[in-house]
């Protein structure tokens, strides 16, 4: 890795930090004096120190004043602002030399944010409950950013250190032996990187690399990352090497990358190209690594096939058809939600093109969003119905087995579990979790306050929080119950409702896996809808191999005349309720998939 501090093979540790701003930058090593890196052009300082190994503690002192960490730190054994200690990968003995990764088509995600999932809220502590995952039929775990942050818990998207793994959650080999121990059930790791800016607390580069910082540029959360102008080769080299590091160091299987649509580069090739194509000219032929995106922009072009049939990312998550299920199971029209006056009808084209704006003005954002899914398959959409986002950001974190009616949220789960896009569940909705997912950080007194009001100042336009006390209510970011609240309670699967929705949902998964999964092995020739009423709709998938898949369901709670029905060779997998058999009425919240096997001819 070019940056950083490197174990060398022959014995000691190179040192290099790219430090434009600097004119002199000393290294102090724990229990040694300081000494000069030299100069070594372009901005870089560096040294090999002979007596450094493994473990050694040291900062950078940016010309004779300021300590700062290493901004490529392996890890941070006391905080962001305290000293970096080397690490040597090759320390780790790891048991997974014959994991290949698994094939894209067979995944279902399971997002967990490590802090909460257990009591613990360590990697440990999360390891112990892999055997669970793997029974309930997930196949990949996808960890919310582990990149060191301030303070002693958080999200993880205001990380100020992407290559340390968050010392609250354990050590390096605490997260390899995560990784390994997921890899011995089958199951890849999925992880959460963000590449489109900093924390705003533990963030020394502006004192030594201000380069690394857009100036024509901003974010929400900040300033945002150089990566076409001025120095942008060495900041573009930074992120490059971070994705490369945690595929390969920690033998990931795939990134989830956050919130593109603020990542900004006019030049080319894109940031996003060449982390991507980065990534296959190293993995192509050694196993199965996966690139998933976050972007608000809907931008198909990431996500269409080349002539070679590969995809620079293998999905995006897919905001619009949770949306779309959103609105139909709760009712809500709040926000974001009131671009979806026609839920079936953005639920129909989710199902069959994947996005359900591809172009479209949008009412909430005031302007067109998304493009054409010409061309791109289904399966690049990954599909979810709760997520840290979607609940957490709920002023009151609720999850959406809280604020739908039961059969609404039966009649969702089922259909979103059996389609063809990738499902995604959030930590918990296996077994219907009461906790609530809340925000939560953990800012120095400068910043504490202000994200606080903040908070609760961003939900004033809803009409539930228009008046002060009723947004008193919004639980403090800063305080440390709110993060308990936060936590599963794992014993609420020794109570028969929480397990009961458990085992049906881990009977819907080996059902995908051993129906679904085999016909999304061949491509997928055609999809279309009919509509019934305003809640009801009937979707066709149909496979190269002749086979057929056939949703039929109604959405809402009175029943509707059904347009159509599956033929009479079709195989029912799931019915939730006795179909189209009254009078040729789909009843309240039906939903039932059908599979025929081969069409005529």
């Amino acid at each position: 890795m070019p940056f950083g501090a490197e174990v060398q093979p022959a014995g000691g540790v190179r040192f290099r930090l790219w430090a434009p701003r600097a004119d002199r930058v000393d290294l102090c090593v724990e229990g040694h004096d300081a000494r000069a890196l030299a100069p070594a052009g372009g901005g870089w300082f560096e040294a090999t120190v002979p007596r450094a190994g493994h473990g050694t503690r040291y900062h950078y002192r940016i010309d004779g004043r300021r300590l700062v960490p290493d901004p490529a730190s392996r890890f941070q054994p006391e905080d962001v602002h305290g000293p970096s200690e080397v690490v040597d990968p090759e320390r780790f003995e790891w048991t997974d030399g014959g994991w290949r990764g698994r094939a894209w088509e067979t995944m279902v995600f399971y997002e967990l944010h490590v802090g909460t999932f257990t009591p613990e809220g360590t990697l440990a502590a999360a390891q112990a409950r892999l055997d669970h995952l793997a029974d309930l039929g997930v196949t990949a775990v996808e960890l919310m950013p582990l990149a060191a942050f301030p303070g002693r818990w958080g999200w993880g998207y205001d990380g100020v250190l992407p290559f340390a793994p968050a010392r609250w959650y354990g050590r390096p080999e605490d997260l390899k032996s995560f990784v390994a121990a997921c890899h011995e059930r089958r199951l890849a790791v999925f992880l959460d990187v963000v590449y489109n800016h900093f924390g705003p607390e533990g963030n020394y580069l502006h004192a030594y690399a201000p380069a690394f910082f857009s100036r024509r540029h901003v974010t929400p959360w900040g300033d945002a990352i150089n990566f076409d102008g001025e120095g942008s080769a060495d900041v573009r080299a930074f992120f490059r090497e971070n994705a490369l590091y945690w595929l390969e160091e920690y033998h990931v299987d795939g990134l989830r990358l956050d919130a593109v649509h603020a990542i900004y580069d006019d030049s080319t090739p894109h940031i996003l190209e060449e982390i991507a194509q980065s990534v296959r000219a190293r993995f192509a032929d050694r196993r199965r690594v996966h690139l998933v995106l976050e972007n608000d922009g809907n931008e198909a072009r990431w996500l269409r096939p080349d002539a070679a049939g590969r995809r620079l990312y293998a999905a995006q998550w897919n905001d619009d058809i949770h949306h779309a299920l959103h609105v139909l199971a709760t009712g809500e029209r709040d926000g974001y939600y009131v671009d979806y006056a026609d839920p079936v009808g953005a639920l129909a084209r989710c199902l069959t093109e994947g996005f359900a704006y591809q172009g479209e003005r949008s009412v909430y954002r005031e302007r067109p969003r998304g493009a054409s899914t010409a061309g791109v398959p289904l399966t690049a959409f990954v599909s979810f119905l709760q997520n840290h986002d979607q609940v957490g950001n709920r002023a009151l974190g609720e999850r959406l087995s809280e604020i739908a009616p039961a059969p609404a949220h039966r009649a969702v789960t089922a259909l979103l579990l059996l389609a063809p896009s990738p499902p995604l569940l959030f930590m918990g909705q296996e077994w219907a979790a009461r906790e609530p997912f809340l925000f939560f950080c953990d800012f120095g007194p400068e910043l504490a306050a202000s994200v606080t009001e903040g908070r609760r100042r961003e939900f004033a336009r809803f009409p539930a929080f228009a008046d002060p006390a009723s947004r008193a209510r919004i639980p403090d970011p800063q305080d440390e119950s709110t993060v308990r609240r936060s936590m599963l309670d794992w014993t609420a699967l020794t109570r028969a409702g929480h397990r009961g929705h458990r085992t049906w949902m881990r009977r819907l998964l080996r059902l995908r896996q051993r129906v679904i999964v085999p016909l999304l092995r061949r491509d997928l020739v055609g999809a279309r809808t009919l509509r019934a009423g305003d809640t009801g709709l009937v979707v066709e998938w149909t496979f190269a191999s002749g086979a057929r898949l056939t949703l039929t369901a109604n959405l809402g709670p009175k029943p509707v005349v059904a347009p159509t029905g599956p033929t009479t060779a079709a195989r029912r997998l799931l019915a939730l309720d006795a179909g189209a058999s009254d009078g040729g009425r789909f009843g309240p919240w039906h939903v039932a998939y059908y599979l025929t096997e081969r069409t005529d001819g």
